[in-house]
């Protein structure tokens, strides 16, 4: 019988149902909704837009329950080589995008993800006696994994005929643009000069660099503690300081650029100039207010929301509305406020293992 329904069936739904299929739930007993049933869809468009080949993630970026044994491992056995795992020791494994859709790929083969997925939209979650109501029945367990609202396009560029998101296909012009300072925006940098563009860098701050999303110690449980112990204005200035844009410190993006800027190809520059082509590296629209299904649920359930973001408790549930009896829970970027790098692998990672433990306590599992 179903009682744990999954809203969202990208990768952090899929990495949640991988969570609760280790913890030992069956397909017949989950329920995931979703527009697709490959967890990778809406992902795969995205990378193979920005011609993204690398993960940012290190070995452990990855779709399955625990974090080891990773991907360098899992690389290291089919090359029976240790080099994967030596270049893990030093934080330098970086997964090939063809490797991390394989082993999604593998895990949706074996876990019985079709079984459960459901392709069907939810469009409202109400809380009721034991449990919460969707379209499609009444579920004790629903964690909420809807993605992000959408695509982020300067209100000024909106409508200029110049413009295209980077996360959607294109080709580059011979001048172009970059909106934004994030891992999209150099990375993007790159493809326009490799493809023989003349590039301008526009950005209203100067990136960070640092090697993940945000700073390591945030996935840790000693630097959780510390985030969870903030008060709420400052958790909020907290998460705008470590959601800053940025992108990995390397000579892969140093050395292009440096060699571009001093053949006066790629320069930075404070506003949108009269190049051909406008590339909004602008990444997402952000809050739940974007997002039909948490707006109508903030609204008839008055949850909480801080600078843009919903409250949640620390382990990624929903306070008052998840009870001894019932658990509604945020994965993915939405869960911001319990885990700072939400967004990430490890982040919905985090969140599952929270919603798992929820259902394992509930009296009537």
């Amino acid at each position: 019988m179903e009682r744990v329904a999954l809203v969202g069936s990208g990768l952090a739904g899929f990495t949640v149902y991988q969570t609760l299929r280790r913890g030992g739930l069956a397909p017949g007993e989950i329920a995931v909704f979703g527009t697709d049933a490959d967890p990778a869809a809406t992902w795969r468009v995205r990378a193979a837009a920005i011609r993204q080949r690398e993960m940012r993630s290190e070995s452990d970026g990855h779709c399955r329950a625990t974090s080891f044994p990773g991907l360098a491992f899992r690389g290291a056995l089919r090359r029976r080589s240790p080099l994967p795992l030596l270049a893990s020791a030093a934080d330098r494994f970086h997964p090939t995008v063809e490797e991390f859709l394989a082993d999604v790929g593998r895990l949706r083969a074996r876990s019985g993800w079709d079984e459960s997925v459901r392709l069907a939209r939810v469009e409202h979650v109400r809380a009721v006696e034991g449990g919460f109501e969707l379209e499609h029945g009444v579920f004790s367990h629903v964690l909420l994994a809807p993605g992000h609202p959408g695509l982020n396009v300067p209100e000024e560029l909106r409508g200029d005929p110049r413009a295209v998101h980077a996360y959607e296909p294109h080709e580059y012009a011979s001048t172009v643009t970059v909106v934004g300072a994030g891992l999209a925006a150099a990375t993007e940098w790159l493809n326009a000069l490799a493809a023989g563009a003349e590039v301008v860098s526009v950005r209203r701050r100067e990136p960070a660099r640092r090697p993940l999303n945000v700073p390591r110690e945030y996935f840790s449980r000693r630097g959780l503690a510390a985030f969870h112990g903030l008060t709420s204005q400052e958790r909020a200035a907290r998460l705008r300081s470590l959601l800053a844009p940025s992108y990995p410190p390397s000579r892969r993006w140093d050395a292009p650029l440096e060699r571009a800027a001093r053949e006066g190809r790629f320069r930075v520059e404070p506003s949108v100039n009269g190049s051909e082509q406008v590339i909004c590296a602008t990444g997402f629209l952000r809050g739940p207010e974007h997002d039909p299904l948490l707006a109508g649920l903030v609204a008839e359930h008055g949850l909480e929301t801080t600078d843009g973001r919903l409250v949640l408790a620390p382990d990624s549930t929903v306070p008052g509305l998840t009870d001894a009896s019932r658990t509604l829970a945020v994965a993915g970027v939405q869960a911001q406020w319990a885990f700072p790098g939400a967004d990430t692998l490890m982040g919905a990672k985090y969140a599952a293992h929270g919603f798992l433990q929820r259902i394992r306590s509930c009296p009537t599992r």
